[in-house]
């Protein structure tokens, strides 16, 4: 992987990561220090008191080469140098009182405003996002909607949260990883991005996988089984063995139905919902 290439330092100490291309200037300076940037790659910018944290799992592996490739951007936006007076601070104490502190809403206005240059002011092209235990929970179908965008600016809270004016005026959308808290934001940037990252053409390479794994139909994927044929005296299912494609699509089928229905209940629901099924019909499925 090429050494990250790090832009023009502006008050959000902002700093990109992956390959770029190099952008035309009217100052004159050295063309090794000039920012690029690659035309169309989806983009996310992540506003952190974290920056280190970045990009960490995502330069290893098929994201990371696919950041080197510049089939993707990520730019890393440090909320500490929006911070107010001498020692920069960026929370306060809740109004109404309260246990801890809360993000200060014209430190993170001023950092929204600087990630908001040069992107669509449309939320379908550039959503904004904050990662909130109250938010609406992720999901492969989110997935693909931040996939298809231009890019996506993701903001990671600390503390007790965010002030809720700031969020009301940039019109941040609010997304959840799961019923849980986490300390930070910056874990669950990491994974939304992932998850969203793998969806881009050519990341995986075989784009096929992205279309057999779990809820792509709404439905847990598959088991799956590979070489020794047998092992520990557990075989591999003698219809994945026949080379009968038919066969095995049922085979697939019928077990992602069954693990569903099994272990995801509401998924199940969903499902039959969709496809006009009855929930509880075949229960030795």
């Amino acid at each position: 992987m090429s050494d990250p290439v790090e832009p023009e330092k502006s008050p959000g100490s902002q700093k990109s990561h992956g390959r770029l291309s190099i952008r035309a200037s009217l100052k004159p300076r050295d063309l090794l220090e000039e920012p690029r940037v690659v035309r169309g790659a989806w983009t996310a910018k992540v506003i952190t008191l974290l920056p280190e944290a970045f990009p960490g799992t995502l330069g290893l592996s098929l994201t990371g080469k696919a950041l080197d490739f510049g089939l993707w951007r990520l730019e890393t936006i440090d909320l500490r140098p929006f911070g107010i007076g001498k020692h920069q601070n960026v929370d306060d104490t809740p109004a109404g009182g309260g246990a801890g502190m809360v993000l200060r809403p014209d430190v993170v206005g001023a950092a929204l405003t600087a990630a908001n240059e040069g992107t669509p002011a449309d939320r379908v092209r550039w959503p904004v996002i904050y990662l909130s235990p109250r938010g609406k929970p992720f999901d492969q179908a989110t997935a693909r909607r931040l996939a298809a965008a231009d890019g996506i600016t993701l903001l990671c809270g600390r503390f007790e949260g965010v002030d809720q004016r700031v969020l009301d005026h940039h019109q941040v959308e609010e997304i959840s990883l799961g019923d849980f808290v986490l300390t930070g934001g910056e874990i669950a940037a990491t994974a939304l991005i992932d998850a969203t990252v793998r969806l881009i053409p050519r990341v995986l390479g075989n784009q096929q996988s992205t279309e057999e794994e779990s809820f792509s139909e709404g439905l847990l994927e598959f088991p799956q089984y590979t070489r020794p044929t047998d092992w520990q005296g557990r075989a591999i299912p003698e219809v994945l063995q026949s080379g009968h494609h038919a066969n095995i699509a049922t085979w697939r089928k019928a077990m992602a139905e069954r693990l569903t229905k099994e272990r995801r209940p509401d998924l199940w629901r969903a499902y039959c919902a969709a496809h006009g099924r009855d929930p509880n019909e075949d229960q030795e499925l």
